[in-house]
Protein backbone atom coordinates (compact mmCIF):
# COMPACT_ATOMS: atom_id res chain seq x y z
CA UNK A 1 0.00 0.00 0.00
CA UNK A 2 3.18 2.25 -0.29
CA UNK A 3 0.88 4.35 -3.35
CA UNK A 4 -1.64 5.43 -0.60
CA UNK A 5 1.08 6.55 2.02
CA UNK A 6 2.99 8.65 -0.61
CA UNK A 7 0.29 11.41 -0.59
CA UNK A 8 -0.79 14.70 -0.18
CA UNK A 9 -1.88 13.65 2.92
CA UNK A 10 1.10 11.89 4.11
CA UNK A 11 3.72 14.93 3.23
CA UNK A 12 1.09 17.34 5.21
CA UNK A 13 2.11 15.09 8.37
CA UNK A 14 5.54 14.01 7.12
CA UNK A 15 7.42 17.77 6.84
CA UNK A 16 10.42 20.68 8.57
CA UNK A 17 6.98 22.60 8.78
CA UNK A 18 4.43 20.48 10.55
CA UNK A 19 4.82 21.62 14.01
CA UNK A 20 4.21 25.60 13.59
CA UNK A 21 0.62 26.45 13.78
CA UNK A 22 -1.68 25.62 11.03
CA UNK A 23 -3.34 29.11 11.76
CA UNK A 24 -0.26 30.76 10.40
CA UNK A 25 0.57 28.23 7.41
CA UNK A 26 -2.76 28.98 6.37
CA UNK A 27 -2.78 32.91 7.01
CA UNK A 28 0.94 32.67 4.91
CA UNK A 29 -1.15 30.62 1.97
CA UNK A 30 -4.01 32.92 1.72
CA UNK A 31 -2.76 36.16 1.82
CA UNK A 32 0.15 35.60 -0.23
CA UNK A 33 -2.36 34.33 -3.08
CA UNK A 34 -4.99 36.88 -2.95
CA UNK A 35 -1.86 39.16 -3.59
CA UNK A 36 -0.81 37.01 -6.35
CA UNK A 37 -3.88 37.25 -7.52
CA UNK A 38 -4.24 41.07 -7.17
CA UNK A 39 -1.01 41.95 -8.69
CA UNK A 40 -2.09 43.78 -12.26
CA UNK A 41 1.50 42.50 -13.26
CA UNK A 42 2.61 39.34 -13.44
CA UNK A 43 6.20 40.04 -11.89
CA UNK A 44 5.05 39.65 -8.26
CA UNK A 45 3.30 36.21 -9.15
CA UNK A 46 5.74 34.48 -10.63
CA UNK A 47 8.41 36.15 -7.38
CA UNK A 48 5.43 34.65 -5.17
CA UNK A 49 5.61 30.79 -7.47
CA UNK A 50 9.47 30.36 -7.19
CA UNK A 51 9.59 31.72 -3.18
CA UNK A 52 6.55 29.55 -2.23
CA UNK A 53 8.38 26.60 -4.02
CA UNK A 54 11.70 27.13 -2.73
CA UNK A 55 9.93 26.91 1.05
CA UNK A 56 7.79 24.15 0.34
CA UNK A 57 10.77 21.66 -1.56
CA UNK A 58 13.60 23.28 0.88
CA UNK A 59 12.46 24.20 3.90
CA UNK A 60 9.99 21.96 4.34
CA UNK A 61 11.29 19.61 2.79
CA UNK A 62 8.85 17.78 0.29
CA UNK A 63 10.67 16.23 -2.59
CA UNK A 64 11.17 17.36 -5.32
CA UNK A 65 10.27 15.44 -8.01
CA UNK A 66 6.89 14.80 -6.37
CA UNK A 67 6.51 18.90 -5.65
CA UNK A 68 7.13 19.13 -9.42
CA UNK A 69 4.38 15.95 -10.91
CA UNK A 70 1.86 18.02 -8.38
CA UNK A 71 2.00 20.92 -9.71
CA UNK A 72 2.60 19.55 -13.64
CA UNK A 73 -1.15 19.88 -13.94
CA UNK A 74 -1.84 23.25 -13.20
CA UNK A 75 1.15 24.45 -15.20
CA UNK A 76 -0.01 22.66 -18.01
CA UNK A 77 -3.26 24.39 -18.00
CA UNK A 78 -1.47 27.77 -17.43
CA UNK A 79 0.79 27.05 -20.66
CA UNK A 80 -1.92 26.03 -22.56
CA UNK A 81 -4.07 28.97 -21.61
CA UNK A 82 -1.30 31.09 -22.45
CA UNK A 83 -0.54 29.57 -25.94
CA UNK A 84 -4.70 29.87 -26.82
CA UNK A 85 -4.77 33.67 -25.75
CA UNK A 86 -1.87 34.78 -27.60
CA UNK A 87 -2.63 32.84 -30.96
CA UNK A 88 -6.50 33.76 -30.81
CA UNK A 89 -7.03 37.00 -28.26
CA UNK A 90 -5.69 40.37 -29.28
CA UNK A 91 -6.09 43.45 -31.62
CA UNK A 92 -1.87 43.82 -32.30
CA UNK A 93 -0.82 41.06 -34.43
CA UNK A 94 2.80 41.04 -34.62
CA UNK A 95 5.67 39.56 -37.01
CA UNK A 96 6.02 36.85 -34.89
CA UNK A 97 4.60 33.49 -36.08
CA UNK A 98 3.76 29.86 -33.88
CA UNK A 99 3.00 27.34 -36.69
CA UNK A 100 0.01 28.77 -38.91
CA UNK A 101 -0.89 31.91 -36.29
CA UNK A 102 0.59 35.40 -35.77
CA UNK A 103 0.85 36.05 -32.33
CA UNK A 104 -0.98 39.00 -30.55
CA UNK A 105 1.31 40.90 -28.87
CA UNK A 106 -1.62 42.10 -26.33
CA UNK A 107 -3.11 38.95 -25.92
CA UNK A 108 0.79 37.40 -25.14
CA UNK A 109 0.86 39.70 -22.14
CA UNK A 110 -2.62 38.96 -20.64
CA UNK A 111 -1.81 35.28 -21.14
CA UNK A 112 1.57 35.37 -19.80
CA UNK A 113 -0.38 37.58 -16.25
CA UNK A 114 -2.50 34.79 -16.22
CA UNK A 115 -0.37 32.03 -16.49
CA UNK A 116 2.03 34.13 -13.59
CA UNK A 117 -1.66 34.53 -11.56
CA UNK A 118 -2.05 30.74 -11.92
CA UNK A 119 1.09 29.42 -11.13
CA UNK A 120 1.18 31.86 -8.23
CA UNK A 121 -1.84 31.19 -6.70
CA UNK A 122 -1.18 27.08 -7.26
CA UNK A 123 1.71 26.76 -5.21
CA UNK A 124 0.31 28.78 -2.65
CA UNK A 125 -2.65 26.56 -2.29
CA UNK A 126 0.35 23.71 -2.51
CA UNK A 127 2.34 25.20 0.07
CA UNK A 128 -1.05 24.82 2.39
CA UNK A 129 -1.71 21.07 1.39
CA UNK A 130 1.78 19.85 1.64
CA UNK A 131 2.65 21.47 4.91
CA UNK A 132 -1.19 21.07 6.78
CA UNK A 133 -2.84 18.34 7.50
CA UNK A 134 -6.93 18.41 6.10
CA UNK A 135 -7.89 17.92 10.27
CA UNK A 136 -6.13 20.77 11.19
CA UNK A 137 -7.42 23.02 8.48
CA UNK A 138 -11.14 22.07 9.27
CA UNK A 139 -10.40 22.59 12.83
CA UNK A 140 -9.65 26.14 11.65
CA UNK A 141 -12.90 27.19 10.38
CA UNK A 142 -14.44 26.40 14.11
CA UNK A 143 -12.69 30.26 14.69
CA UNK A 144 -14.49 31.89 12.16
CA UNK A 145 -17.90 30.12 13.79
CA UNK A 146 -18.26 27.35 11.00
CA UNK A 147 -20.89 24.64 12.83
CA UNK A 148 -18.80 21.60 14.26
CA UNK A 149 -21.31 19.35 12.49
CA UNK A 150 -20.66 20.38 8.82
CA UNK A 151 -16.56 20.08 9.94
CA UNK A 152 -16.98 16.82 11.37
CA UNK A 153 -18.95 15.41 8.17
CA UNK A 154 -16.20 17.00 5.92
CA UNK A 155 -13.48 15.23 7.78
CA UNK A 156 -15.50 12.03 7.73
CA UNK A 157 -15.84 12.47 3.76
CA UNK A 158 -12.43 12.91 3.64
CA UNK A 159 -11.39 9.96 5.05
CA UNK A 160 -14.02 8.00 3.17
CA UNK A 161 -11.59 9.48 0.10
CA UNK A 162 -8.90 7.30 1.08
CA UNK A 163 -11.34 4.06 1.24
CA UNK A 164 -12.58 4.85 -1.43
CA UNK A 165 -9.84 4.47 -3.44
CA UNK A 166 -8.12 1.78 -1.05
CA UNK A 167 -11.41 -0.73 -2.49
CA UNK A 168 -10.53 0.61 -5.83
CA UNK A 169 -6.87 -0.22 -6.33
CA UNK A 170 -7.33 -3.37 -4.15
CA UNK A 171 -10.31 -4.60 -6.86
CA UNK A 172 -8.34 -3.42 -9.68
CA UNK A 173 -5.10 -5.45 -8.33
CA UNK A 174 -7.17 -8.38 -7.84
CA UNK A 175 -8.73 -8.43 -11.14
CA UNK A 176 -5.34 -7.53 -13.31
CA UNK A 177 -3.72 -10.19 -11.68
CA UNK A 178 -6.53 -12.76 -13.20
CA UNK A 179 -5.90 -10.92 -16.44
CA UNK A 180 -8.99 -8.86 -16.59
CA UNK A 181 -7.76 -6.24 -18.71
CA UNK A 182 -6.38 -8.47 -21.61
CA UNK A 183 -8.47 -7.10 -25.01
CA UNK A 184 -10.91 -4.78 -25.05
CA UNK A 185 -13.91 -6.83 -24.32
CA UNK A 186 -12.54 -8.16 -21.05
CA UNK A 187 -11.52 -4.49 -19.95
CA UNK A 188 -15.24 -3.32 -20.31
CA UNK A 189 -16.59 -6.15 -18.61
CA UNK A 190 -13.96 -5.96 -15.83
CA UNK A 191 -14.65 -2.09 -15.45
CA UNK A 192 -18.28 -2.76 -15.46
CA UNK A 193 -17.97 -4.99 -12.30
CA UNK A 194 -15.44 -2.83 -10.68
CA UNK A 195 -17.79 0.09 -10.89
CA UNK A 196 -20.60 -2.35 -9.78
CA UNK A 197 -19.47 -3.55 -6.80
CA UNK A 198 -17.01 -0.82 -5.35
CA UNK A 199 -19.41 1.46 -4.28
CA UNK A 200 -20.97 -1.58 -1.92
CA UNK A 201 -17.35 -2.34 -1.15
CA UNK A 202 -16.91 1.03 -0.12
CA UNK A 203 -20.16 1.36 2.02
CA UNK A 204 -19.33 -1.93 3.78
CA UNK A 205 -16.22 -0.88 4.53
CA UNK A 206 -17.04 2.65 5.63
CA UNK A 207 -19.95 0.99 8.23
CA UNK A 208 -16.84 -1.05 9.42
CA UNK A 209 -14.49 2.25 10.31
CA UNK A 210 -18.21 3.60 12.27
CA UNK A 211 -18.78 0.84 14.06
CA UNK A 212 -14.94 0.81 15.21
CA UNK A 213 -14.97 4.35 16.11
CA UNK A 214 -18.52 4.09 18.28
CA UNK A 215 -16.16 1.44 19.82
CA UNK A 216 -13.64 3.78 21.06
CA UNK A 217 -16.47 6.13 22.67
CA UNK A 218 -16.72 8.60 19.34
CA UNK A 219 -19.29 11.20 20.14
CA UNK A 220 -19.55 13.32 16.85
CA UNK A 221 -16.02 14.92 17.29
CA UNK A 222 -12.63 13.52 16.04
CA UNK A 223 -10.18 15.06 18.78
CA UNK A 224 -6.97 16.30 17.66
CA UNK A 225 -4.14 16.06 20.14
CA UNK A 226 -1.29 17.18 18.10
CA UNK A 227 1.01 20.32 19.35
CA UNK A 228 2.13 23.41 17.67
CA UNK A 229 4.99 25.95 18.45
CA UNK A 230 3.23 29.45 19.73
CA UNK A 231 6.39 31.31 18.82
CA UNK A 232 5.15 34.74 17.44
CA UNK A 233 8.43 35.08 14.74
CA UNK A 234 6.46 33.29 12.81
CA UNK A 235 3.46 35.56 12.64
CA UNK A 236 5.94 38.64 12.52
CA UNK A 237 7.78 36.76 9.53
CA UNK A 238 4.32 36.90 7.70
CA UNK A 239 3.02 39.34 8.05
CA UNK A 240 6.62 41.36 7.06
CA UNK A 241 6.60 39.22 3.66
CA UNK A 242 2.90 40.12 2.81
CA UNK A 243 4.13 44.10 3.57
CA UNK A 244 6.87 43.27 1.35
CA UNK A 245 4.47 41.78 -1.41
CA UNK A 246 2.22 44.69 -1.43
CA UNK A 247 4.81 47.34 -1.63
CA UNK A 248 6.13 45.05 -4.38
CA UNK A 249 2.74 45.28 -6.14
CA UNK A 250 3.01 48.81 -5.94
CA UNK A 251 6.10 49.52 -7.83
CA UNK A 252 5.78 47.19 -10.13
CA UNK A 253 2.10 47.83 -11.30
CA UNK A 254 3.54 49.08 -15.12
CA UNK A 255 6.30 45.95 -15.82
CA UNK A 256 5.14 43.63 -18.46
CA UNK A 257 7.61 41.03 -18.61
CA UNK A 258 7.02 40.18 -22.04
Amino acid sequence: MRKLNISTDFYAHKNNLNRISPAVKLSWGILTMILSLLSPSPVIPIIVAFMMSFITVYIAGIPSRYYLKFISIPMGFGILTLIIMALFFGVEPSSIRFLYFKVYLDGLHTGFLVFSRIMGGFTCLAFISLTTPINEIFKQFEKIRIPRIIIEIALLMYRMIFIFIEEASTMYHAQETRLGYNGIKNSIRALGLLASNLFIRSWMQGEKIYQAMETRCYHGEIPTMKTHKSNNKWMIMVIAFEITLAIGIYFTRTINIL
